[in-house]
């Protein structure tokens, strides 16, 4: 009888976990503990989706799935093929979760607890023998013939095979490197925009349902068109964090200093916006401005669109002058708003940047020159936009790192 596999895994979150269960299932002999350096286990699962866990998009098509990635999308294309959504819907409601679709696509278990998804998890963990041990984080970690030593606070361990799975913490850079690899920088993603206009401001909780947000950057253009929330710092919504982690890199860059431009109206043509002007200029004349509400822009953005066109909102229409009318056409379709700085989201904190998928052979999340060592989850240079995708990310990175690790013919 061959002796048990010894599996360690450095990092208790979703991919962690996920990946422990996996290689479980493969391999009911290993003998696998989980690392975990803070307190308690999945604690970005507890606070993600607002309490509620989004647990993974409705969209079930892989070549469709790869486009919410603005780093490592194509990468994922097979990986997507062996474990998506549909397969991570199927193992949650196979151990008695089931999960909910909501209009934008975004999935969440239907109790709207995220406590649902970590106790089936712990529960797992538990009935498969998976240790867990917290506060014990891996200082340092060696490379040996037949497996690797890791050096906790008061001891050493032995393992056959290795998996980090540490999200974004440095310390999970430490020991990638120290095992060789090389790692692209990292930066964050997914984050809010910081504006310095007042007026703005004050409409702090006004949304529209969409917009057309573009950003020009060193020759590059970044445009994406959903909806959008002002804040009492700038602007936020899902069209903001898509753009911010498109353009996670080029912001970085530019020390998230640029020029925001933003159409509140994307569906209509800008000469279809114009001739509305002017033929509300005609048909409305003696109307004021502020007592009119524009093609249903929220009032109080309208309001605020008037005073960036230099147009008193008493003023009625057929006082406005073709100058004015422009410049509240101009405000309206092509409005520039300067980003001063990044705000964060509380709900997520995702980076762009970590080990190379390159590095990896990616039918076994496994390092090309380091074999027996695995990678999942954030610590890969892989983030998706907001909406479930990065937990589907660490799903299907950790179910597939957990085969390879439990798999005796490598």
């Amino acid at each position: 009888m061959e002796d048990s596999l010894q599996i360690a895994i450095v990092g208790g979150g979703a991919a962690g976990f996920f990946a422990a269960l996996a290689c479980a299932e493969t391999d009911p002999q290993a003998r696998i503990t989980i690392y975990e350096a803070g307190p308690e286990p999945l604690s970005k699962v507890r606070i993600s989706g607002g309490g509620r866990c989004n647990v993974t998009h409705h969209c079930t098509d892989p070549r469709r799935l790869i486009q919410a990635y603005p780093r490592g999308g194509r990468a994922l294309l097979g990986p997507f093929s062996r474990f998506q959504p549909q397969d991570t819907i199927a193992w949650f409601e196979s151990r008695g979760v089931r999960l909910k679709t909501e209009a934008d696509g975004r999935m969440f278990p239907v109790s709207d607890r995220s406590s649902s998804i970590i106790n089936c998890l712990l529960d797992e963990a538990e009935r498969l023998g998976i240790q867990l041990r917290l506060r014990e984080p891996i200082v340092g970690v060696e490379r040996q013939a037949t497996g690797f030593r890791l050096q906790l606070r008061q001891e050493s361990v032995e393992v056959d095979r290795l998996l980090l799975a540490t999200g974004s913490s440095p310390s999970g850079y430490r020991l990638a490197t120290a095992l060789g690899h090389e790692l692209i920088p990292s930066v964050p993603s997914l984050f809010t925009f910081t504006v310095l206009d007042p007026a703005l401001r004050e409409l702090a909780g006004v949304s529209c349902d969409r917009v057309q947000a573009s950003l020009q950057v060193e020759g590059d253009r970044l445009s994406e068109t959903g909806p959008l929330l002002v804040t009492h710092w700038g602007l936020s919504g899902p069209v903001i964090l898509k753009l911010s982690a498109f353009g996670a890199r080029l912001l970085h860059q530019q020390r998230y200093q640029a020029d925001l431009r933003i159409n509140w109206l994307p569906d209509r043509s800008a000469e279809q916006v114009q001739r509305d002007l002017q033929e509300t200029r005609a048909t409305t004349s003696k109307r004021q401005l502020g007592n009119w509400r524009f093609n249903d822009l929220p009032q109080r953005l309208w309001l605020y669109l008037l005073q960036r066109a230099d147009i008193p909102s008493d003023r009625r229409w057929s006082e406005v002058s073709k100058k004015q009318l422009t410049a509240l056409w101009q405000a309206i379709t092509a409005g520039t708003y300067a980003i001063a700085g990044k705000g964060v989201f509380k709900e997520e904190f995702v980076t762009a940047g970590g080990v190379p998928l390159g590095s990896l052979n990616s039918k076994r999340m496994e390092s090309k020159h380091c074999p027996g060592l695995f990678f999942a989850g954030e610590l890969l240079d892989v983030d998706g936009i907001t909406g479930g995708f990065n937990f589907q990310n660490a799903w299907t990175s950790g179910w597939i790192a957990g085969q390879a690790l439990a798999d005796r013919g490598h």
